[in-house]
Order: C-alpha cells, then structure tokens, then sequence
C-alpha cells in the first residue's frame, strides 16, 4: 500500500477492545485447547458488563463495551464450538495412526505448489501441491469416520493443479496428524489422480481462465518479469523463480506478492476515481467499486489478508453509499471480528496477523509520521512516501522476526524505491487480464507496458538483497517476536527525547562511516590471490577457477537452481568465462545454468559424454542454443590452458552404453567428467559424483592422483574407496553440501578417514563460499544457505 491512508489521526477505537479480544480468545483456544477461548470470552464478556454499569452518562465507552460484551460472547460460544468441533473431530483422532483412508471432500483453496530444488535426476520445480479440502464423507482402514472438518491434502502437481475451489473429489491416501495450531483436523498424503471431481462453479471457472490468460499474455515478457506479473496482480507466483522469489523476502519486498489490502486500494480507487471523473453518483460509484471488489476477490482467491481487506473495503464502500465519512480503523476492527467469527483459523495465521499490523500501523503511525515530517520542511509526497514503509516495517518487524527468524534492514529503502510502481504495474496487469480474453493484441500491449515497472521491481529486489547486511539474524518463534517488539517499543519510547534521537542519529552514522567502507571499500571478500572458490549453492556443486586474469574464471557445474552460483560469481567480481563444465546432467550440478549468464560472457558449454537424463541434456543444448554458445564434449587425455590455469581431463575413464537408455543414478554419477586444475595454489582435484566403480577406474588408468586440494566427490557421500582418498592424499577436502539436507551428506566415515589422512575438511553449510589461496591457505566467507527448499 503506497498511500497514507488519511491526514486525520484521530481513530474510532471503540470496535478495538472487542476485536481484540475476539482475536485473543480464538487464539488462545486453538493454542491451549477450546476451553480456553471459553474462558478468555467470558472474561471478556464479564469486564464489559461491569463497564457497562459504571458507564453510565458516556456514549462512547458503552458503546466499545457492548461491543466487547458482544463478541466477548460470541468468541465464548460459537468461536469456541468450532475450535472444539476440530479439537475433538474423529479423524483427528485416527490420523496419528498413519492408516489408508478414502475421503469424499470439497476443494476449499486453490492448489499450492510446493516447489524443491533440483537433485540427482530430479528436476527443479513443483512436484506436489498443497490444498485444503471440506470432509463430505470418510472412511479409514474400511471403516467410515464421521467427520465434518477441514482436511490438507498433499497431492500430485501435475494431476492435481487444475482443481478449483468449489470441487468436490474422491481422494485415497495415508493419514497424517496435523502440525499447525488451526481447524484442520488430519493431513492426507495422496499418490494419485482425483476420483470423480464434480463441477466448478462458473465462476470459478471463468476467474481460472481470466488467471491462465494473463500467464499466457506474459510470456512475451522475459522469463523474471513475466513470473512476476502475475504474482503482483493475482498473488500467483506459480511461475515466479525461487531466485526473485528469495530476493523479494529478503529485500523485504515479499508483500507484494502477496494481494492484500494495498492491490484492493489500487483497484477500487481506480474504478472510483474513473466514475468521479464520469460525475456519477457516490450510490452507483459504490455499486460499481463493489462489484469490482467481489469480482476481485473471486479471481485472487480467499486469502487470510485478501479477505480481511474486502470487509475492510466493503465497510468503506458501505460508508461511501450511505453519504458517511468512513474511518478505516472501526473497519480493520470490524473486519478481524467478522474474519475471526467466521474462521477462528485466522487467529493464527502469519499472513493474516502481517495485513492486520501493516493495516494499524498505516492507519493510527504513518499519519502522525507524514505530518511531523511535513511540519519539519519536507514535501507532503516524500514525507508520505517515507512514513509509510517505516510505519509498516515498524509494526510488522516483530512478526516477521518471529516467523523467518530475520529481519531485513533494508526494507524500508527497498519499499520507498518500489512504491511509485506499483500502482501502475498492478491497473496494467488488472487491465490485462480482463482485456486479454477478447483483445488479445490490446492485453500484449498492457503486458508490454507493465514490464518496465516489474523490471524495476526485480531489480530493487536484487540489489537490496546483495547489500551488506541486508538481513540479520533473529531468534525465532514467539521469544523472538517478543524480543523484536521490546526492542522497537523501547526504541520508540526512547527517540521521543531530542538528546536520544541525536544519539542514535550519531550511532548511525558513525556505523556508516566505520562499517561501509570495511564492507564496500576494502571488502573482506573475495581474498586477494584466490585461485579457487567452492560456492555454497545449498545441495549441489559449484566451483570457480580463476586464471591469471581478473575478472577471468573457468566454472565447473552450477548448483541446483538460479542465483546463488551467480550471487557467487558477483561477489567474486568474475564476468569473463571462457568455459562452463557441466560435470554430470544430475539436476543439482546444471540447476543455476541459467543465471552463470546474467551479465557474463561465457565462451563455451563443455559437458562429458553421458546425455542422462533426457530432460536435462535438453535443457543444457537449449540454453546453449538460446545463448549462441557452442556445445563441446571433454574426454580423457584433453589438456585445455589459460594463463594461470591449466585443465587436465582425467575421467570417465569408462562410460557404459546404457548411460544412453535408462540409466541409475550411479551409473550417470560415474559418467562424471573428473578434472584436475593446475592453480596457483597447486594441484586442484575436481571429481564430481563419481562413486565407487568410477574411483577404482582410476585408481587403476591414472598414475598420480595426487592433489593439494580435493573437491571431495558425491557430497561427501559414503560411496568412497578409502584407498582413493588416500592416493589423492589432500591437504585441503572441499565438501560442497546443503545446510540441513536429507541425503546424510556428508557421511562420518568419509570425514574420518579424510581427518586421518591429515586432510583439513571445509564444508559449505557450515562456511559458506571457501576459497584457496596460495600455499593452500583457507579463507571463509560464512553466511552459509539455509536448508534446502521443500
């Protein structure tokens, strides 16, 4: 949301009391079990009737009273019944006991992807979605459950994506119990397709093809844009990169992927104001804008925020018609007890929680903010368009602390330089969607023009995310939520004393004197001399060889997915590659393939003979064709040189003919092109995945295998001959692993002997990029990747 919501600061707060209490009491019942929004609203409800009979002679406070005795009571009976319903639900009862049941339920949300990164022969991408369903009817183990609850459903991608809210399906699989603190009652694991889905509503249906029209409008876009548009529209980030994904949390951005109030705002205050310039009436405008709204929401979908922002814009429109002047505080207050009624599991959820403290501190902080900044000699526009995304990041910070376990310091930056586009971005692509359909050329046009505003958004993202210290650690869960929102009250409470703010103004920038030109000036990394860098690219392989030339390096394999090889290359100031080897096709070596490009000059693709598995050896020659870079194959006994750099191809020494057909993941990890560097820190051994088999082979064709350094195969893994390590004899064993991976890479056997051999043993999850430098010297630079994406 980009503007102020109103210059008056003086709030309505009666309705708060009593949506505060609603929310705390449907909150504490489904964390400590229904009895307690029970007791929680009584209690509420028996304070406001003691208010009530001291309150005689004020208006307002009986008013806020009664409506806290109102909701005290309702959160006490129906808000509580409905906790218990799910609490006690019988296929909650049986889900821990992991049997088969077969369900007959109603699609309530549209599907999820979830989305992994790729490994071994398993591509990147959605493989399963996430829906939540109605129980019509159920059976366990043969038996029927009575059951009325809600019910997720973990599912197939590609047979189950299509659903639509409003369907109802047979579904088989295994019970799970739930994790969250919400209504649902059991997790079903499923393997197959729907049985006998029924019809969706017409509307649901016509908002699906409005949602797949503007896909298929955006891909005249670049691949980044045109994933990004739909997500600031729509809220779909179906085809949205996990790269620009990451950089949007953390640049602080991620909002806007999310429809919320703000996209709500744009929309309906664009129909306003085109029916203002038509001079109808405030009754039709508002007619109109409430269709608009209703028809929005169908087309986005119920989310906790969306949802909370159409009763907030309901309530206004409402105002709008009857000729009265609307106050969004009593709005947000009767939004969160109508949404907390009607679904007690929006009590605890983040998003919710995000859209309703974004929301208040919009409305009672940013007015104040923008009119002392205005008193104090700045432009009303710039004065608004800085106390809002500080409003917001204030208010917002300890939740966000406590569910990422971080906080991003550059958000507030990052949303000031956003906000002039995304009103733009957001009528471009509403007026794309609706006009796609039945103008096809009109909607490309819209496309095109909304382009440059999601590139800027892209691009804000990114280096926001690249800045040092863009986001510091913090604990998580409730402790650290808390944590932040002391730490920010007391901060706040402090700055309202002149010598405190000059204090911190101090401390600001004494920091930016001290601490910018340490990290920018004379960074810490690279080291000066490196001759070879193992990237952390979470669960896969990246390693960068430098020559003689700055700036000139030889890539071999390029993790998982795009960005972190190139957030590597960036840091490492590389933007000449006269080669890229793709050890193996395995989806965690060629993931990144993509994003080695991004403003580099690559000369050539080289690959080993394996052309497993099919989908990746396309993958690879279309990206090669796409960037006009030839195609090249490496054997054994080719030399290739460069100043300061030599490559010696040493493996596969034996490639069986069935790498070609239908080939197990250890045959295409033996088909590992194995490399040995000549540095300027000495010998460097590059072995990909190659397993036992691979090992011996050479162990028996290549006379010395020695190397100062070795870059350790297959993670780490198990699968390595103790005499091979031993022959290799390093000082220095690279280990390229992701943080938390599910492999059991790297395998304890393997670090023994490597620690035995006299080998010092770096990891990547636990040091982040590690480079050599001359003498085979060590230099980390921590912040290593969070565990993999599931």
């Amino acid at each position: 949301m980009s503007t102020v919501p109103s210059t008056d600061t003086r709030q309505d707060m009666r309705l708060v009391p009593a949506a505060l209490a609603c929310w705390l009491a449907a909150l504490t019942g489904l964390l400590l079990g229904w009895w307690a929004a029970v007791a929680a609203g009584l209690a509420s409800a028996v304070f406001a009737g003691l208010v009530l009979g001291r309150a005689r002679g004020r208006p307002r406070v009986r008013s806020a009273a009664a409506a806290l005795l109102a909701l005290g009571l309702l959160a006490a009976g129906p808000v509580a019944w409905r906790i218990r319903d799910a609490q006690q639900d019988e296929l909650r009862s049986v889900a821990a006991e992991g049997l088969p049941a077969a369900l007959r339920v109603v699609v309530a949300e549209r599907p999820k992807p979830v989305r992994s990164a790729g490994y071994a022969d398993r591509q990147a991408g959605a493989r399963s979605v996430v829906l939540a369903a109605d129980v019509l009817t159920a059976s366990v183990d043969g038996r029927p459950v009575p059951s009325s609850g809600r019910v997720l459903l973990l599912a197939p991608v590609a047979q189950w994506a299509s659903l639509l809210p409003g369907q109802d399906v047979a579904v088989t699989g295994l019970l799970m119990p739930p994790r969250g603190s919400d209504l649902t009652v059991a997790v079903l694991s499923v393997r197959g397709p729907p049985g006998e889905p029924g019809p969706a509503p017409w509307w649901q249906r016509a908002a699906a093809g409005l949602r797949t029209g503007l896909h298929d409008l955006c891909q005249v876009l670049p691949d980044e844009p045109a994933g990004l548009l739909p997500g600031l529209v729509l809220g779909d980030t179906s085809a949205l990169s996990p790269r620009v994904e990451q950089e949007f949390v953390t640049a602080g951005l991620a909002h806007l992927t999310a429809v919320s109030g703000g996209n709500l705002a744009v929309v309906c205050g664009a129909v306003l104001l085109l029916l203002r310039l038509l001079r109808l009436g405030p009754r039709l405008s508002a007619a109109a804008a409430g269709t608009c709204l209703a028809g929005f929401l169908v087309l986005v979908g119920p989310e906790p925020s969306v949802l909370r922002a159409g009763v907030m814009a309901a309530v206004a429109l409402l105002a709008l018609a009857l000729g009265r002047r609307g106050s969004a505080l009593p709005a947000l207050a009767f939004a969160v007890c109508l949404l907390v009624v009607a679904d007690p599991a929006m009590a605890t959820d983040f998003g919710f929680a995000l859209s309703v403290c974004a929301t208040g501190g919009l409305v009672l902080l940013a007015p104040r903010w923008a009119g002392v900044l205005v008193r104090r000699g700045l432009p009303p526009g710039f004065a608004e368009g800085l106390a809002v995304p500080l409003a917001a990041f204030l208010v917002t910070a300890p939740v966000l602390a406590g569910m990422a376990g971080s906080v991003s310091l550059v958000s507030v930056l990052t949303n000031v330089l956003a906000a002039p586009v995304v009103a733009p971005a957001t009528v471009l692509g509403v007026l794309a969607t609706l006009t796609g359909p039945w103008w096809p050329g009109a909607g490309k046009v819209l496309v095109h023009l909304a382009d440059p505003e999601a590139r800027w958004l892209i691009t804000v993202a990114r280096h926001g995310a690249r800045a040092p210290g863009a986001v510091i650690t913090w604990p998580g869960g409730w402790v650290g939520g808390l944590l932040a929102a002391a730490v920010l009250g007391v901060l706040v409470l402090a700055a309202r004393r002149r010598c405190v703010r000059v204090l911190m103004a101090v401390l600001v920038v004494g920091a930016l004197l001290v601490f910018v030109p340490v990290r920018v000036l004379a960074p810490a990394w690279p080291p000066r001399n490196w001759a070879m860098v193992e990237c952390d690219v979470g669960q896969g392989d990246a390693v960068v060889l430098a020559t003689a030339s700055p700036g000139r390096a030889v890539v071999v394999d390029a993790g998982p997915e795009p960005g972190p090889v190139d957030e590597c290359l960036h840091r490492l100031g590389v933007d000449r590659i006269p080669l890229l080897v793709l050890s193996h096709l395995h989806a965690d070596h060629i993931g990144g393939l993509s994003s080695v490009f991004d403003g580099r000059t690559v000369g050539a693709i080289a690959v080993g003979p394996g052309r497993s598995p099919a989908w990746a050896w396309r993958q690879v020659a279309a990206e090669a064709a796409r960037q006009a870079v030839p195609l090249v194959e490496l054997n054994p006994g080719e030399r290739l040189g460069w100043p300061g750099l030599t490559l010696d191809v040493l493996g596969p020494r034996y490639v069986p003919a069935r790498v070609a057909e239908q080939p197990d993941g250890t045959t295409i990890n033996n088909s590992s092109v194995v490399l040995r560097a000549e540095t300027a820190a000495g010998r460097v051994l590059l072995t990909g995945d190659v397993e036992l088999a691979a090992q011996a082979d050479l162990l028996a064709d290549v006379g010395d295998l020695r190397a100062e350094v070795l870059k350790v195969p297959h993670h780490g893994s198990r699968y390595s001959l103790p005499s091979f390590l031993a022959a290799v004899a390093p000082r220095v064993a690279m280990v390229s692993v992701g943080a938390g991976n599910t492999y059991g890479h790297p395998n304890k056997s393997t670090l023994d002997t490597l620690a035995a051999l006299g080998a010092r043993v770096t990891r990547t999850d636990v040091d982040g990029d590690t480079a050599v430098v001359a003498g085979a010297a060590i230099a980390r630079r921590g912040e290593p990747r969070g565990p993999p994406r599931r």
